[in-house]
């Protein structure tokens, strides 16, 4: 909007709330919000420019509570906004996974890894919707000759998150802040690389004007981290270090990491900012807990 873009919202609040747009809709002229489940047929009468599809719910505690939406919006939800896009003239966008990966064999994971995953697991209605909506998005550019982009977004927690999300920031910060042990699942010892969207907003711009059309864009930071650090290390200050293990899902990923980056010279992404990388290390997770706390107080858990 602060380049003279109009932006048209689209959402069915399945598993956000209008609070996270309501200064744009309240200050912002060029912003417009429509109540639609974009599973269903997309109609937006005017000019259309880029579509970004980004609906998908994607916590694991959602994989149990709405597994056939999960699975319509990679699949109806990808071919509406790509026809859309079609109709238009304009690019499309996909917000694609780390997940396309599964739990994966090869560490870090390069664009070129194809992944190890389940088809029948609980987490499979989202690795699988995302590797359709993969494979349906080049189909389109291939078949139709739509402009598309495909970013593969690795393990990003911000502050719009809700806190019941069930990731391990949002899971961590909330069982902090309310005093009650930290679960930890399995032994602790699982990497990721977590994203912030102060790194996001950097960096990914770009994939959409002035990257080639069928780039693959693993997004991560270089620092790996194991659960345990995170609920050691980086939990509000006073927070309760007592923890409370569980059993490891069935098919959770052991390792993520992305690719891309300067240990990665053959990727056609941008090579690792080390100023961006502190961007999304232990100042960002007080943030999310000052957030966190604020959202708590207001609607009276603590």
């Amino acid at each position: 909007m602060s380049e003279g873009y109009k932006v048209v919202c689209i959402d069915n609040l399945s598993t956000g709330v209008l609070q996270n747009v309501a200064p744009f809709l309240a200050h912002e002229a060029n912003f417009e919000y429509i109540d639609h489940n974009v599973s269903v047929h997309i109609d937006f009468p005017g000019e259309l420019d880029e579509v970004y599809h980004f609906a998908s719910a994607a916590s694991p505690a959602d994989f149990g509570r709405i597994p056939i939406e999960i699975l319509i919006a990679g699949a109806q939800g990808t071919h509406n906004a790509l026809g859309l896009a079609r109709s238009r003239g304009g690019r499309s966008m996909l917000a694609s996974t780390s997940e396309v990966y599964g739990d994966p064999l090869v560490h870090p994971q390069h664009e070129e890894y194809r992944g190890k995953v389940s088809t029948t697991g609980v987490r499979s209605v989202y690795d699988e919707a995302k590797r359709y909506a993969e494979a349906l998005t080049m189909a389109y550019h291939r078949h139709h000759g739509v402009d598309t982009r495909i970013v593969r977004i690795f393990n990003t927690y911000g502050p719009k998150m809700r806190e019941d999300d069930g990731r391990i920031v949002p899971n961590f910060m909330r069982q902090a802040l309310l005093g009650k042990p930290i679960t930890l699942y399995g032994d602790g010892t699982q990497t990721r690389r977590r994203r912030h969207p102060a790194d996001e907003k950097r960096r990914d711009p770009p994939s959409q004007h002035r990257q080639p059309r069928r780039v693959l864009r693993a997004r991560g930071r270089r620092d790996d981290y194991r659960t345990v650090e995170l609920a050691e290390r980086d939990l509000p200050p006073a927070s309760p270090r007592r923890r409370s293990q569980t059993t490891l899902p069935r098919h959770n990923p052991t390792q993520r990491s992305s690719g891309v980056g300067a240990k990665d010279p053959g990727s056609r992404g941008p090579r690792e900012d080390p100023r961006l990388v502190r961007v999304c290390g232990r100042g960002s997770i007080r943030g999310f807990a000052r957030n966190s706390r604020r959202r708590l107080l207001k609607c009276g858990s603590l």
